[in-house]
């Protein structure tokens, strides 16, 4: 066989291994996200954009770790967990930390496809939220009865509308290159500023996807039954080694990743180049409105759609990572549209007692900042055993890179308490 052959083979089995960094970086673009980017963007202006660049290449590191985890041993990080956790109150509490994270997650996707589904169409929050919870039950059901690779298709062409939903206004106003340099600064403007940091962070490294992930890269690769539960053909993976499945996770992370942080850049830069001091920007009505009165109708309009196209894609990805999560800590099986229709109650109650949508989406993240030491923590210490991933563990370099990160993210955390409790 030529070379050339052998690289026409090889095309179609590479792209069977792509894929699950998509779906789990469509958490990436869940309406939190659009919230904190689009809040901090519109209070200050460029002076947060360092924030999200870092917090995009943490999550690069911290997404190849956890699918690494997943190819590797064959479970996902919440089994490797329940595995070491003997204590059983010690590994409930864990769990609950973890479920209250994927819940707040829940919360920030059905009220982001609310508010988008009001602003498109007029329809009332609550009803909007209802049809959200609907639309992701259909979702899921294209999960459990469809395969991962439809599944993948229709998220995938979520990702593509949420790009150019959230992209488009950039190119129509483009921002201020010599703002966009000097938000590359580290630095704060008081509490407020440190608040919307640990969001952002807490929308870009959320926890959810750290555990979803090691699940999608185990259910796709893992040596039990891969071409009958995610479709995959077997002599799709025949004589692929770990280590070219790892090399192709990487490429898949960098897709993903590629994607999120473009977007989610594009989101701060938009606000800051357009909605900077202008009143009532910093909420996502106020943001629509000033879009479409500023730029244009139909900048306004496909970002309206880009919200929506977030809050179903991420929906389900949210739904998948608590059922892994429960699974994987407790033994427990729930069915994913049981467990979706449970986790849909907190989101109406909200909408229905009127709460501020973008201020609770922003709270939602700050909920997500601080779930992500207890997932961190464990991926970074499990990745860097030897008994653990054998020739396959960290490197020094990279170990050090993900205490780093853990260190940073407390701290931030710790700081953002201590400003909040002293007033400043």
């Amino acid at each position: 066989m030529t070379r050339t052959t052998r690289q026409r083979s090889s095309a179609p089995r590479l792209a069977w291994l792509l894929g699950p960094a998509l779906v789990a970086g469509v958490a990436y673009l869940d309406p939190g996200n659009v919230a904190s980017n689009m809040t901090a963007g519109a209070r200050y202006g460029y002076l947060l954009v360092w924030v999200v660049v870092l917090g995009n290449v943490m999550a690069w590191l911290i997404q190849y770790l956890s699918a690494k985890l997943g190819i590797v041993t064959g479970s996902s990080l919440p089994e490797m967990l329940r595995a070491r956790i003997r204590n059983p109150y010690v590994r409930r509490a864990y769990w609950l930390q973890a479920e209250l994270v994927a819940m707040a997650t829940d919360i920030a996707e059905v009220i982001g496809g609310a508010v988008a589904l009001n602003l498109l169409f007029g329809i009332p929050l609550l009803w909007g939220g209802m049809i959200t919870g609907t639309v992701s039950l259909v979702l899921l059901v294209v999960q459990s009865r469809r395969g991962a690779r439809s599944f993948e298709f229709v998220v995938i062409g979520l990702v593509v509308i949420i790009a150019i939903g959230f992209s488009f206004g950039v190119f129509v106003a483009p921002p201020d290159p010599g703002g966009v340099a000097a938000g590359l600064l580290p630095r704060f403007e008081g509490t407020d500023s440190v608040l919307l940091a640990a969001s952002i962070l807490g929308a870009t490294i959320m926890p959810h996807a750290i555990y979803a992930h090691s699940a999608l890269a185990r259910d796709r690769f893992a040596p039990s039954q891969p071409q009958v539960r995610f479709n995959v053909p077997l002599e799709e993976l025949r004589g692929i080694s770990t280590r070219r499945l790892l090399r192709a996770t990487r490429w898949d992370v960098s897709v993903a990743m590629l994607i999120a942080g473009t977007v989610n850049l594009c989101i701060l830069l938009l606000a800051a180049a357009n909605l900077a001091g202008v009143p009532g920007t910093d909420t996502l009505e106020g943001a629509y409105a000033a879009l479409r009165d500023g730029i244009g109708p139909l900048v306004a309009t496909l970002f309206a759609v880009g919200l929506l196209a977030s809050g179903l894609a991420s929906t389900s990805v949210g739904a998948y990572a608590g059922a892994e999560i429960m699974h994987g800590l407790l033994h427990v099986r729930i069915p994913l549209i049981a467990r979706r229709l449970v986790t849909l109650i907190p989101a109406l109650v909200i909408l229905a007692l009127g709460v501020d949508p973008t201020l609770a989406l922003v709270l939602s993240q700050v909920v997500l900042s601080f779930g992500i030491p207890f997932a961190l923590i464990p991926l970074v210490a499990l990745t860097a055993k030897h008994e653990v991933l054998g020739e396959f563990r960290n490197r020094a370099v990279t170990t050090a890179a993900g205490i780093v990160a853990s260190v940073a993210l407390i701290a931030l955390n710790a700081m953002l308490l201590w400003l909040v409790a002293s007033g400043t």
